[in-house]
């Protein structure tokens, strides 16, 4: 395997295994992860499983799994409701920057 980095495609990682959660929408749209012969962990979009990943350490997904069980991250899906089908991706980058 090549070295790892942010942003590399998922491609390049060569034979890995991705898995994704079975709450994941039935139509693709999920997040997948992967272990990596490094100790990493990889992430990508299911929409595009040829894309580019992000790598994260055991620790950082270990705390980022803590903080989803504990619910830290539920008003994300909150805030994301409230969003109307009028806003394009170029109102949520708008309204990100306010």
């Amino acid at each position: 395997m090549a070295i790892t980095y942010n942003g590399m495609l998922a491609a390049e990682l060569g034979d890995v295994r991705w898995l994704k959660s079975w709450h994941s929408n039935p139509n693709g749209a999920c997040v997948e992860l992967a272990t990596l012969p490094s100790g990493e962990i990889a992430m990508r979009n299911s929409r595009f499983p040829a894309g580019p990943v992000l790598l994260y350490t055991l620790a950082e997904i270990t705390a980022f799994l803590a903080g989803a069980k504990d619910g830290e991250f539920d008003h994300l899906l909150a805030e994301t409701s409230q969003l109307t089908p009028s806003n394009s991706a170029n109102g949520r980058r708008a309204a990100t920057l306010q």
